[in-house]
This record gives C-alpha cells, structure tokens and sequence, in this order.
C-alpha cells in the first residue's frame, strides 16, 4: 500500500502512542486496531523493514490517509487565506513606499535642474539642497514584505536605486554650482584669471567649469598643501586631439604633415590615369582611400576571422556605404571643415549599427579586442586626415588620401576602372548558370545598374555570392 508523504506523520504519531503488545510488536496483530492478522485482514509492515517490526491493516492505514490528507487541506486552505489577506495588507505598504521615493526622487531631479539655472541664486540653491537632504533623511527604511509575498519583487531595491542615484547627480550639481559661485564672488573687479583663460575683453569675470581647467595633476598638489598625500597616477600620453589643441600656441614655421603631397600627389594620380584637377573623382579617390586606410585594414581581418565574423558580401556591402558616407564628410568639409569628417568616424565605428545589404552582422557580434582597435584605427587615421586637412587645405587632404586609393584601389566601387569590372562581371554572368544564385541576380540589367551606382542594393548574400565566384576582380 502507498503511503503519501503528507500522511507519514500522522500514522506515526498513531503507532507511537503508547507501547505495543507482545503480539503487536511480533507482526501477529494491528498495532493501531488490535485485530489478529489472517486470510481476511493482511498485514501492511510499517519498518523499520519489510519483513520486522509493527504492522498494521490496511483500513486503519486508509483511515489515518484520509484524515492527514483532510488536515493538509484545511492547512492549505487556511494558508491561502492567510497569504491573500497578508498581500491585501502589504500592496498599499508597499505602494506608500514606493510613492514616497518616487517623489523625493522627483524632487532631487527638480533640485539639479534648478541649480543648472542661472537664474537661481545660489543661497536659493544652497536651501533647496538642504530641504532635499532632509526630504531624503526621512524616508523611513524599507518594509519588510511577509513570506508569502513573492520574494523576486524587486521593485523596492529599483526604485531605492533610482534615488539614490538621483540625490548624487542633485549633489554634484549643487557642489558644482556653489564651487563656482564661491570662487567668482572671491575674484577682484578685474580677475586675473581672465588672462589665464584668454577671456575676450567684454567677460564679466564670472566662470564656470567649462572655462577652468587645472590640469590632470593639480588636486594631488593642493591636497598636500593641507598634509594629505595621494600618489598621483602615472602621467597618459598626448590624444591627438589635445596634442593638436595644445600646437596651437607652437609658431606657425613648422614642417607641415605632407609638404610634398600637392606635387608628388597630382603626378602619381595623374600616372595611373586620375585627373587631379576633376574635383569630384578627386574626391570619389580620396573617399576610397580614406575607408580603406581607415577600416578596411588591419583589425578588420580578425573581426572577419571571429566565428559570427562577417562574410565577403557582409564586408562588401558595408564598404560601399562607407564610401558614400566618407564621400559625403570629405565633400562637407570643403566648407563646414575638416570637423565634417567625424559624422564618418562616427559611423564606421558604430558598435550597435546593422551593417549594409540587409546584413545583421553589428561591430558588438565580434570580439572586443580588434573592435577597439578598429574604433582606435579609424579615430587615429580620420584625425591625420583632419590635420593635413587644417595644416595645408582641402586638396592636400584629399590627395593625401586618393595616391594609395590609385596605387592598391583603381579598380574598386568609385574609381575609374570600376566600370569595367561591372562589364567583365556582367559579361561571365550572362553565359554562367544562374540557377543556385540569389534571386536579386537573376535581371542581369538590374544588376548592372546596381553594380555601377550602388552594389549594396544587391545585398550580401548576392554580392557574397559573386565573390565566391570571383566574379568582381
């Protein structure tokens, strides 16, 4: 006979109860009724083995069943009741809690915005801190939720958390803002901070973060001014940005970055059959260059290498657009400057962008490593060319960037011999077997087309396709 487990206890506290018989504790008898087994009342053994110790018949086994399993239902029952009126109670604890936060969350947000204002003065914003640190010391601590509330409830810890972070930005804006108020009440009439700053001459005298800079080494120095020593990190080296910024105030006779590249540029290109003069395949050369230096290069060989690298096609597609947006940036920058060229920088190293061709390939799929390094080439050559760019002109920078384009790229998508790869591939199309190729190949005249203005229309899988073949040089 089976005995479920929730009425083990009550047929144990019923065999236990007083001490058995010599019968009893022989097998010959029920321990819980007294009656003498036999053909028509067989013996269950209750252990400690099957074959010794106290036994008992079956209908006291089905009786004690019977009422441990009533128990447990009423235990159930009472405990469901129990756990409904226990929720019913702890939902509006809880919502009170959270609502308070929420509000004094609020309120640390409103504080930071007010403090941003200038039309706050700063005693008003010294009190508004005040009263919101109050407003914070009054939260009371979290309830605890009861048992039978679900214990994954993390609401109270999220919103606690949001607060919290809430109250840091509020201080550091008030901290901010009262630093240097502190310090531009204490300057003269005529600071002499000004001169410092290279202030123009109608400055009123009053500054804020984004006029001072002491430099990366100046807390260290004034914290041991007042007997506190903290080792100061090991000094970085120059970004190219700063070391830019900082050439600034160099004298202007130095060695530009290319000082040979209008002569030597023009005659190379002018050798592989580029007109120098003819601004817009200039410009279609240097943006082929300035991908290809840029991204096309180096790191990139890896991320293609990972196991969810990007295929030919995937690579073949994204370069294209990346064409585009560099012959966009380098035409940009002919008037807006070479800052222009950061809207490329910015795609080309775009972690989260799905790349070109319907591909769902991102920078993020691939290893971390070479994507930094990638994300650092583009940054480190884009800025050389923004240099030469700011140093000796526009068309230095684009023919800094279309002479390698001439040398390793004449006959890529936007240069001069791409149009005869397009009718080399299209030729060996038309007598190829075109039965297992993609089905954006099967109009041959709506691939040439695609092909001379814009290949990534085809998509990866059909431009993976025709590379597998060999069918673009």
């Amino acid at each position: 006979m089976h005995i479920p487990a929730y009425a083990r206890d009550t047929i144990r506290a019923a065999v236990l109860s007083g001490l058995p018989t010599s019968r009893q504790a022989g097998g010959l008898d029920c321990r819980l009724c007294g009656r003498s087994f036999g053909e028509d009342l067989a013996a269950i053994p209750l252990g400690p083995t099957p074959t010794s110790g106290l036994c008992s018949c079956r209908p006291c086994l089905t009786r004690l069943v019977t009422r441990a399993r009533r128990n447990r239902d009423a235990a159930l029952a009472q405990d469901a009741k129990r756990a409904r009126a226990e929720s019913a109670a702890w939902l509006p604890v809880r919502e009170r809690y959270l609502s308070r936060l929420d509000r004094v969350r609020e309120a640390a947000e409103a504080v930071a915005e007010v403090a941003k204002s200038e039309n706050t003065e700063a005693l008003r914003v010294a009190c508004l801190l005040i009263s919101l640190e109050s407003a914070y010391a009054w939260v009371p601590e979290p309830p605890e939720p009861p048992a039978s509330v679900d214990q994954a409830d993390t609401g109270l810890k999220d919103e606690a958390f949001r607060l919290n972070l809430a109250m840091i930005n509020a201080r550091e804006t008030v901290a901010e803002r009262l630093a240097y108020h502190l310090i531009n009440e204490a300057q003269p009439e005529d600071p002499e901070v000004c001169v410092e700053f290279e202030c123009p001459s109608d400055c009123s005298g009053r500054h804020d973060s984004s006029h001072i800079d002491c430099g990366p080494d100046a807390v260290f120095e004034e914290l041991a001014e007042h007997g506190v020593t903290v080792e100061p990190p090991e000094p970085e080296p120059l970004s190219p940005s700063l070391a830019a910024l900082l050439r600034k105030d160099e004298p202007d006779d130095r060695t530009p970055p290319l000082p040979d590249i209008e002569k030597q540029g023009a005659t190379v290109l002018a050798h592989f059959g580029i007109d120098p003069d003819a601004t817009d395949t200039l410009i279609s050369a240097a943006a082929v260059g300035l991908v290809a230096d840029a991204w096309g290069e180096g790191p990139l060989h890896d991320i293609r290498e990972a196991a969810d690298g990007p295929s030919d096609g995937e690579i073949f597609a994204q370069s294209i657009d990346l064409y585009r947006r560099s012959r966009a940036a380098l035409t940009a920058a002919r008037d807006d400057g070479p800052e222009s060229l950061l809207a490329f920088v910015a795609v080309a190293s775009d972690v989260n962008l799905p790349w070109a061709g319907g591909s769902r390939f991102r920078l993020r799929m691939a290893p971390s490593e070479p994507v930094t390094e990638l994300a650092q080439q583009v940054d480190d050559r884009t800025w050389f060319t923004a240099e030469v760019m700011r140093e000796q002109g526009w068309r230095a920078a684009l023919l800094h960037r279309a002479t390698p384009a001439a040398f390793n790229g004449l006959q890529q998508f936007g240069m001069p011999g791409w149009p005869d790869v397009v009718a080399s591939t299209m030729e060996q199309l038309a007598v190829r077997d075109l039965s297992g190729a993609p089905e954006a190949l099967t109009d041959l005249k709506s691939v040439e087309t695609a092909l001379l203005e814009a290949p990534d229309r085809l998509g990866a899988d059909a431009l993976d396709w025709l590379s597998h073949q060999a069918l673009l040089g």
